[in-house]
């Protein structure tokens, strides 16, 4: 039976949360050692501290969760497949009408929006401009960058 995405975030796998050495891909020239594997639950909840009107980028997601575990990197390819599966656990607990995880503050380092996430690009842009924000259109149209934005700052 294939698991909700809801499901998918509260599993528990013995993997995530461990520090292991940091690949040689990522060590920035073996300056990085360590390298955090996050848990989909602690993305799910420093994204519910991003406030209204503010986003943040996916190296300050990054960087934050690496502080609070002691490592000196965490897993670009794993934070986002989990921050994937957040976005899809909030959408899916919008359709049952519960409180979501505000997952569209959350940017690519550059200002791009995300087309991984539900709805990909257009609805990432719609929730962004709900709260306020200025997305602006690619050459072909399509909104999918943001501009001037305000990055949210962990306490």
């Amino acid at each position: 039976m294939v698991k909700s995405c809801r499901e998918k975030l509260v599993c528990e796998n013995p993997n995530q949360g461990m520090i292991k050495q940091c690949p040689d891909i990522w060590s920035d020239g073996g300056r990085l050692k360590t390298m955090l594997i996050p848990e989909p639950q602690k993305i799910d909840s420093l994204v519910r501290e991003i406030r209204q009107g503010s986003v943040i980028t996916m190296s300050n997601l990054r960087a934050k969760l690496a502080r609070d575990a002691g490592a000196d990197m965490t897993c670009p390819m794993t934070t986002g497949i989990f921050l994937k599966i957040v976005a899809c656990a909030a959408e899916e607990d919008r359709e049952l009408g519960n409180d979501v995880a505000p997952y569209w503050r959350v940017i690519k380092d550059n200002g791009e929006l995300n087309d991984k996430f539900p709805g990909e690009i257009i609805h990432h842009a719609e929730l962004l401009e709900f709260e306020g924000h200025q997305v602006q259109k690619n050459r072909k149209g399509i909104k999918n960058h943001l501009s001037g934005f305000n990055e949210f700052q962990f306490d």
